[in-house]
């Protein structure tokens, strides 16, 4: 798509919607309670401030402000306001403001475990919304590596529209056919990836799932030397049956993975 020459400012809202689960097996009550002390330790709002800044410096956007929170018993958030580098100017405090209610990062976080079977789930919700020319799907790649999830589902929309300076309504600046085509080639050969896209109103969504599953990787203070054939088949099954739920959004029979 040729470079558009606008009247006046870039209006386009471009939202990114990086929803990521991943899942772990603790045995024990004490296993789950260490989990969720990991996780609040890996993921408390210093780190995702940190992975909230890389974010920013990729997409070339300004940090005008930081909110963030470590909650009790578990759990963080943090919130940046952000606006296009090009378009900050900072004697104009009116300028400012109305950059801050469409342009932000921010991220939740969401640990929680079954009270019964051993499964935990980690989930991590971040949304990136720009205007401007600076775009959130520059840092996809960035936030796929910084989280390496078990199940990612990705929604990406843009919204109002924009005039040339001839008076025409642009509705999106850039060309996309779908959120997939942001994603490493290395990472699509890692993950079965779905999409509905509705192009017309410029939505886009795609869920990934992780096809291979190593127990060693989500046993939590416990090894897989240490369990018989059937512990370590039955851990298996519940793990993919999570993963398995978790992508399609609704719940199956036990058994059914």
């Amino acid at each position: 798509m040729d470079k558009l020459r606008l009247h006046g400012f870039n209006n386009l809202t471009k939202s990114l919607s990086f929803n990521i689960y991943d899942i772990c097996y603790a045995r024990t009550a004490e296993q789950k309670k260490a989990y969720v002390a990991y996780l609040d330790e890996v993921f408390n709002a210093e780190r995702l401030t940190q992975i909230l800044t890389e974010v920013s410096d990729i997409i070339g956007a300004n940090i005008l402000n930081v909110a963030r929170q470590d909650y009790e018993p578990e759990g963080a958030s943090v919130t940046m306001l952000i606006a296009e580098e090009s378009a900050y100017h900072e004697p104009d405090s009116d300028a400012v403001v109305a950059h801050l209610d469409k342009s932000h990062i921010c991220v939740h976080t969401y640990p929680e475990f079954h009270p019964d079977h051993g499964i935990s789930t980690f989930r991590a919700d971040i949304d990136v919304s720009t205007c401007g020319l600076i775009s959130p799907l520059k840092a996809l790649e960035h936030l796929i590596y910084s989280f390496e999830s078990d199940v990612v589902a990705l929604d990406y929309r843009v919204r109002g529209f924009t005039r040339d300076v001839d008076g025409g309504k642009h509705f999106i600046d850039h060309e996309i056919n779908s959120i997939q085509d942001y994603v490493p080639d290395d990472v699509k050969n890692r993950y079965q990836m779905v999409d509905v896209n509705v192009p017309a109103e410029r939505i886009f969504h795609t869920k990934m799932r992780l096809t291979e599953l190593d127990l060693d990787d989500y046993l939590f203070a416990e090894s897989p030397e240490n369990l018989t054939e059937e512990e370590a088949a039955e851990i298996t099954e519940r793990i993919e049956h999570e993963v398995m739920e978790i992508f399609y959004g609704r719940n199956f029979p036990v058994g059914d993975s």
